[in-house]
């Protein structure tokens, strides 16, 4: 029975010419622009009437024995794709897709309301909360005194806004999240159970104990950023905590108190990045990347999964291991230890004999 279970259905019929149109992608000579998609699945399970793409050699057989129908294929690739596929063009096979998806299930591309839009009589709103036209605030809600939320914006069930906090338009505050202290802009997807604005970890240590230090900085988050479920993010200490435009943040993500994140950045899930740390615009963080605080990353620097990073990273480069340094010399590293330990077991095996 699950197995017929969907929660998303497609909008209606995409024929290729369609599809061809709103990515901007050429359409094979000969092949059927008529064709219309009903589904959409990856190479090697895609039944008749389904939509793929093909971006990685590695899938090649896939692609050679796939029973969909139309696939998004890059210019060099085109001579792979079976004549029985329609083949869309696209430099970007894999981006071409993904604009493709966005308009087939539109409700995939930002959270839907567990219930029925509009303010349910079970959420718990303060007389002086001001709520433009068009929001949704579901069953078990808390919004706070002074808070603003912009038009279109959804607060999920049992989600918290504390007091004074600013909410703009079109965004998505889910499930169990709680925003406080914070000021979050236009198309922001805050997934369920995000933390956003508790204190930072601040303490002035001593023999004595640990003394508690205020934490009276906000969060500002600006427009389009998308922040994944249970990530915590910071309050400032004494200034702010920023996340900029267009960040993407995955799942399980610490960011601590007066952290500065720019524009454009992704973080993949389980990374760390402590108080103070500076990343510019377009810094690729991979998963479970320890940051240490007060380090500047430079703008478009890439550093590998696993990665600690304990000193400052300059623009533009791809740096792993830890300690975080270039990837030919983490490379050259881990080949240099790898001989090393055949060396060594060489020698034992030796001796033993």
């Amino acid at each position: 029975m699950t197995d017929t279970v969907k929660f998303f259905d497609l909008t209606g019929a995409f024929s290729a010419s369609r599809l061809a149109e709103i990515t901007n992608s050429l359409v094979r000579d000969g092949d059927d622009v008529s064709v219309e998609i009903s589904a959409v699945g990856p190479l090697e399970a895609a039944p008749a009437g389904s939509l793929t793409f093909f971006d990685n050699p590695k899938y090649k057989d896939a692609l050679v024995s796939t029973k969909a129908s139309v696939v998004f294929c890059a210019p060099r690739n085109l001579d792979i794709v079976p004549k029985t596929v329609v083949a869309l063009i696209n430099d970007q096979p894999y981006k071409a897709f993904a604009i493709a998806m966005g308009n087939l299930f539109p409700t995939a591309m930002r959270p839907q309301p567990v219930f029925a839009p509009g303010v349910s009589e079970a959420a718990h709103l303060d007389p002086s909360a001001v709520l433009e036209k068009d929001v949704t605030v579901e069953a078990g809600a808390a919004v706070g005194p002074g808070v603003n939320i912009g038009s279109g914006s959804l607060i999920g069930p049992n989600a918290v806004v504390g007091a004074g906090v600013q909410i703009g338009r079109n965004s998505c505050i889910c499930a169990g999240a709680t925003v406080i202290n914070a000021i979050i802009g236009d198309n922001v997807i805050v997934h369920p159970g995000v933390r956003i604005g508790s204190d930072g970890f601040g303490f002035a240590m001593g023999a004595d104990g640990h003394r508690k230090i205020p934490q009276i900085g906000r969060v500002v988050i600006q427009d389009r950023v998308e922040i994944g479920a249970n990530t915590c993010v910071d309050r400032g200490s004494n200034r702010d905590t920023v996340i900029g435009e267009g960040t993407k943040i995955d799942n399980l993500v610490m960011v601590g108190h007066n952290v500065v994140i720019g524009r454009h950045c992704v973080i993949v899930g389980q990374t760390g990045i402590a108080g103070s740390a500076e990343l510019g615009d377009y810094v690729v963080l991979g998963g479970q990347v320890a940051v240490n605080g007060h380090v500047k990353i430079g703008t478009g620097a890439q550093l590998a999964g696993l990665s600690g990073v304990s000193a400052d990273v300059p623009p533009g480069v791809q740096w792993g291991g830890v300690p975080a340094r270039s990837i030919k010399h983490w490379m050259r590293d881990i080949g240099r230890l790898r001989r090393e330990a055949a060396a060594m077991d060489r020698k034992r095996k030796g001796n033993t004999q």
